[in-house]
């Protein structure tokens, strides 16, 4: 069910997607730092993924006095991945030709919608950003050093991986996190999109990829692209069970319940 929160005409060709499931303490961090863009011609599209608590609430207060058009849609079935693609395609329906993504618990650099509609203005179908710990959960030297080379390393076996290196691909495999990625509308139609499965099923962000990875060669990993992430769920579980984690779900908490990490 859709409840968008109208603010002036139609919205500019930029969507940006907010996945947000009971994230009423952590989204308005969120929202100020796209507020705080310096290239605010974007339409925010937050998609409430069932959330028991305010959520919704929060982010239509937001709407009240934002800098840009504000709509909230609802998504009952669980799964980053399901919400993401119920933003995206709604965000489609509306005009929007240009794509990007941002989670709720994110703080996206002043720069970030700037600087990703310079590459896709340049001919670039995907872009796939860096991710650094937030400033303000005071990250550990490890938490800023250690865990973040982890992740780049794996990475790099994701780049040799077999299953990534099939002839139908037609670009590199490269590091992507769907907290921040960008992409055009066409592409993400023609390739199938985001999966809509449950979070403990699969990384949305890394199928995502591949699928857009057989339709196009014009996709890049671009480090100036940054977005600060919540360290919460590498607090809970620690370095090696978010490493398995996100390694093709070799680890995964006992319950579902577990996985949404607040």
């Amino acid at each position: 069910m859709n409840s968008p929160v109208h603010r002036g005409p139609p919205g500019p060709e930029l969507a940006v997607v907010v996945p947000a499931f009971n994230e009423a303490a952590s989204i308005g961090a969120t929202l100020a730092a796209l507020a705080a863009q310096t290239d605010r011609d974007f339409r925010l599209v937050v998609v409430d993924n069932a959330s028991t608590d305010g959520t919704a609430a929060v982010v239509r207060r937001f709407a009240e006095t934002a800098p840009f058009p504000v709509e909230v849609v609802t998504e009952t079935e669980p799964g980053a991945g399901t919400a993401a693609d119920t933003g995206f395609r709604h965000a489609i329906a509306g005009g929007a030709t240009l794509l990007a993504r941002t989670d709720a618990d994110c703080l996206p650099a002043p720069d970030w919608i700037g600087t990703l509609r310079s590459y896709l203005d340049r001919g670039v179908d995907l872009v796939c950003g860096r991710s650094v710990p937030r400033r303000d959960e005071q990250p550990t030297w490890a938490e800023r050093n250690v865990f973040p080379a982890a992740v780049r390393l794996a990475a790099v076996y994701g780049r040799y991986r077999r299953s990534h290196r099939r002839p139908e691909f037609r670009s590199p495999y490269v590091l992507v996190h769907g907290h921040n990625l960008a992409l055009t509308a066409d592409l993400y139609q023609r390739c199938g999109g985001t999966p809509r499965e449950a979070l403990e099923e699969g990384s949305e962000d890394v199928t995502l990829l591949n699928r857009a990875r057989r339709v196009t060669s014009r996709i890049v990993r671009a480090e100036d692209v940054v977005v600060e992430s919540s360290l919460r769920r590498l607090r809970a579980w620690g370095g090696r069970r978010t490493l398995l984690w996100y390694w093709d779900r070799r680890w995964r908490p006992p319950t579902t319940t577990q996985v949404h990490v607040r």
